[in-house]
């Protein structure tokens, strides 16, 4: 009955449109309500342990340095650093857009971020180059789910936080994944090309092209290999990097560049707050929730049923990739991940797989739920930035999801390409 009495609230205050933080930390109340008043002391205990990891410290700076780096227009020298390598081929913006969003990925880690940034500047780009509006919102929201795979990863910060598992580890297993995405993404841009009439580039870079863009987007290109090489190299852990990188960004923004304005600042500084706050709200309301659920025993009852259907490590892999898949669908990525990482981790390490290599066969499968309808947040920021309808997005977009997933289903079921890494790095 308790268990009813939360889904009919927590759907119900969806319906109504109630944001997801407040929808989860009233079922969760709800639930404990339901147990008795004497538990109803455990709800702000919940809430402040639910952010008391010293780890989530990396989230705000992660976000303020690419923040920085994208209103101070750097980012922009990452794009036609991109174009300068893979711009010449048929479908040239589109190869560009799919190569700027890996470089883009190790500024920010957060897709919608990557969406909102170059659906401001290579949608239109791309749109008065010849491609349909569509088609140039497609591409980007194909791309955009690189940036929470590819370190650093918000996402891994979470995960690795609240399941106890490496960070760093988790950041290193992310890389060959999110190439793997931009490399198949590009070969269906490439497939598919001839077919929509894509324009082709100008030519062959030259090497002095090259040279002029590498020169340009050297600061920006250098950030991430810096914050990569500190965290898994043990000269840092991922909180200290993110710091390290709000300062590099700010010198490279406001000293080198001197594109920095007071005003900018200020902006930057209350899209971080905003940004940060929705995250936390959803940690600590979702912390409620996953008590409640771990107190009435539901993930064992979630994994005693899911191993009911079968013990083959291979058919419990692909349930828990289709329940990723579906509830990604109607959920918050970050509500979704802090309330069923608990209850699926323990079901992984039950079949022998790694927890890291786990760890991103989770975030990947839920990174792809940020550009599939009905509620993908990556199609809204597009759709809201471009004006173009949601519809239209996804109708270009579906080549792009049934690829991301075949690359979802070869990290899920191939450890030694996840882990290839991590073990080169001893992590």
């Amino acid at each position: 009955m308790g268990a009813l009495m939360v889904a009919v609230a927590f759907f119900g205050l969806l319906a109504f449109g109630l944001p997801v933080g407040f929808a989860i930390g009233v079922a969760g109340v709800v639930g404990i309500i339901d147990m008795g008043p004497r538990f109803m002391q455990m709800v702000p205990d919940r809430m402040f342990a639910g952010l008391d990891l010293f780890p989530f410290l990396a989230m705000p700076f992660f976000i303020l340095a690419g923040e920085i780096m994208n209103r101070s227009g750097i980012t922009m020298g990452l794009v036609r650093l991109a174009d300068a390598l893979v711009g010449w081929m048929r479908g040239g913006m589109a190869h560009s857009n799919m190569v700027a969003s890996v470089m883009f990925a190790g500024l920010t880690g957060s897709a919608t971020a990557d969406s909102a940034a170059f659906g401001n500047t290579l949608v239109p780009a791309m749109v008065k180059g010849g491609y349909s509006r569509p088609d140039a919102c497609a591409v980007t929201a194909a791309g955009s789910i690189i940036g929470p795979t590819i370190p650093p990863s918000t996402l891994a910060i979470i995960y690795g936080s609240i399941m106890g598992v490496s960070i760093a580890g988790l950041f290193a297993a992310g890389i060959l994944p999110g190439l793997l995405i931009c490399a198949i993404c590009m070969t269906v841009i490439a497939l598919t090309a001839r077919r929509k009439g894509l324009p082709k580039g100008a030519g062959r870079p030259s090497l002095r092209l090259v040279g002029a863009a590498l020169k340009e987007g050297f600061l920006a290109a250098l950030l991430p290999v810096f914050i990569l090489g500190a965290i898994l190299g043990g000269f840092a852990t991922p909180t200290e990097a993110a710091a390290i990188a709000v300062a590099y960004a700010l010198v490279v923004g406001g000293l080198v560049y001197r594109a920095l304005s007071w005003r900018d600042l200020y902006e930057v500084a209350v899209r971080t707050t905003r940004i940060t706050g929705v995250i936390f709200l959803i940690i600590a309301s979702a912390s409620i929730l996953g008590w409640w659920m771990t107190f009435n025993r539901i993930p064992q009852a979630i994994a005693e049923g899911m191993l009911s259907i079968s013990d083959n490590p291979m058919v419990i892999i692909g349930l828990i990739l289709l329940l990723l898949l579906v509830i990604g669908l109607v959920m918050d990525i970050n509500a979704t991940l802090i309330i069923l990482a608990p209850v699926l981790a323990p079901l992984t390490v039950q079949i022998g797989m790694e927890p890291v290599h786990a760890g991103i066969m989770i975030i990947l499968a839920l990174n792809i739920s940020l550009m599939t309808p009905p509620v993908g947040a990556c199609l809204f920021v597009l759709a809201s930035v471009t004006g173009e309808k949601v519809e239209a997005i996804t109708r270009e977009l579906w080549p792009f999801i049934l690829a991301e997933v075949t690359i979802l289903l070869v990290v899920a079921y191939w450890s030694d390409l996840t882990l290839f890494i991590p073990r080169l790095l001893g992590l």
